[in-house]
């Protein structure tokens, strides 16, 4: 089995830190918030706090991967949260390399990775600061399947990339090629503005075209998934109307 390790081509003008341990990638992003100026990739090895979306539980066995993205962005908060969607694709790019495309991957809405109909990793966007710095947490099960998940998380059960891949991936080597797939995608961001994000993450994303649920604080609405439309919300056909969703859990 080759392994996955080594500088892949580190993105030019980006800094990077690997902490043995942590309480939370993306903690220690916002703590570090004031001295961040140039994008600043922080991995942890080991996590005693990790957390997910709306402050779930994220269970981090050692051996899987943690790192959060630290960028000074004086952009207003609306086009900050569309980078959920530059990540979702990184991410994916990443892991569809390492399956070699044998493996049915998939985009849930708005920030998750699914591998065969299981949750591989997962994405949380925090801000802090004005000019505001964006943190970008990614969390993937890379060997081990987590026990203790938050039921809330409903039908995607967890699933880990050892298996799937011929290749061994350490946590250090995969923070490397994700530093390169982001860049990749964050130069097509800002170069192009969403269109062709928005086009790129629709091309892989789950359930498009059928019934899902949205479930938001206020309700649950349940509708044929459209589409994602310019602003990133979600776009739903119910037999009232027409509905754009900006924030909710998604279940199939």
């Amino acid at each position: 089995m080759r392994v996955l390790s080594g500088r892949a081509n580190w993105p030019a003008g980006v800094q990077r830190v690997v902490l043995e341990s942590t309480d939370s990638t993306n903690a220690e992003a916002l703590r570090r918030a004031p001295g961040v100026q140039a994008p600043l990739w922080i991995c942890a090895l080991r996590q005693s706090a990790a957390r997910g979306r709306q402050g779930r539980s994220w269970s981090y066995p050692e051996g899987n991967f943690a790192a959060t993205l630290a960028m000074r962005l004086d952009e207003p908060p609306s086009r900050l949260a569309l980078r959920s969607f530059v990540a979702s694709l990184a991410l994916h790019d990443v892991l569809e390399d390492l399956t070699r495309t044998k493996t049915p991957l998939a985009l849930k809405w708005p920030n998750d990775v699914l591998l065969d109909g299981g949750k591989v990793a997962g994405i949380l966007l925090e801000t802090t600061g004005t000019p505001p710095v964006l943190a970008i947490g990614f969390g993937v099960n890379l060997v081990h399947i987590p026990q203790d998940i938050d039921d809330r998380q409903g039908a995607f059960a967890p699933v880990a990339l050892n298996g799937w891949s011929d290749r061994e991936v350490s946590p250090v080597g995969f923070l490397d090629h994700l530093a390169c797939a982001y860049a990749r995608r964050e130069a097509v961001f800002t170069r192009f503005g969403f269109a062709p994000i928005r086009q790129a993450w629709l091309a892989k994303a789950a359930r498009l075209g059928q019934e899902i649920t949205a479930r938001t604080s206020r309700r649950n609405i349940t509708g044929i998934f459209r589409t994602g439309d310019d602003d990133g919300q979600l776009v739903l056909s119910t037999p009232d109307a027409t509905v754009a969703i900006p924030a909710a859990d998604v279940y199939f």
